[in-house]
């Protein structure tokens, strides 16, 4: 079968073209369609990990099976300044938090992870939305990355938001901080959920047994 490779922004810029045409077996995966195109393109093998997948304009996860004529497009993340910023309306992953603060420098890396729990305020939560004013919030977590990163000596962010609908046990926010010594990493890991729910325009509304509420405003 046959599929449609669509590139954008460093993909587009390093394999110097928008698209391209996939020969696949029936019933690949996309974890296969990856395969083939890191091994036809080494940017793409460079890059593994730290981009997105989409199936015909929806994310996709690895074990998605493709159809012929399938449109595949390689997603980077929305960064700005050279750090790993992304807000998303699919999975998240610290992996590639992990990977974008990583260096022979860094003694330490801190993480947090911030999951939708079933209780919330006394009453019990079916799951929770989340909305965003993207431009703003990607840029807004990448200025609190330079600002703790001018504030902690040797400190490097990354930070992933999820938007929409939550399940209990979904993943809403993913945090890596890395610094040479353990006490910085662990600051700058803290001080950045702490400012970025204080500072970056992201709204959060539960739904309940109880109702609807948006946190922080009433019903």
């Amino acid at each position: 079968m046959q599929v449609t490779v669509l590139y954008f922004a460093v993909f587009r810029e390093r394999l110097g073209r928008d698209e391209e045409t996939l020969e696949l077996a029936d019933h690949a995966t996309v974890a296969d369609a990856i395969a083939a195109l890191a091994q036809r393109h080494p940017d793409i093998a460079k890059l593994r990990g730290r981009f997105r997948v989409a199936v015909n304009q929806d994310f996709a996860d690895d074990d998605r099976v493709l159809a012929d004529r399938d449109e595949l497009a390689l997603i980077p993340p929305v960064a700005g300044g050279g750090h790993h910023v992304v807000l998303s309306s699919g999975p998240l992953s610290l992996d590639r938090c992990i990977a974008a603060v990583s260096g022979p420098g860094m003694g330490g890396i801190v993480t947090f992870t911030g999951m939708v729990r079933l209780h919330s305020r006394g009453t019990t939560i079916d799951h929770l939305e989340y909305e965003a004013y993207a431009p703003m919030a990607v840029k807004v977590m990448t200025e609190l990355c330079v600002e703790i990163e001018a504030e902690i000596a040797g400190v490097r962010l990354a930070v992933e938001h999820r938007v929409g609908s939550l399940a209990i046990g979904d993943i809403a926010v993913v945090i890596a901080a890395a610094a040479p010594h353990r006490a910085e990493a662990f600051t700058a890991c803290r001080a950045m959920i702490d400012r970025l729910k204080d500072r970056v325009p992201i709204w959060k509304k539960e739904i309940s047994v109880d109702g609807a509420e948006w946190v922080g405003l009433g019903p």
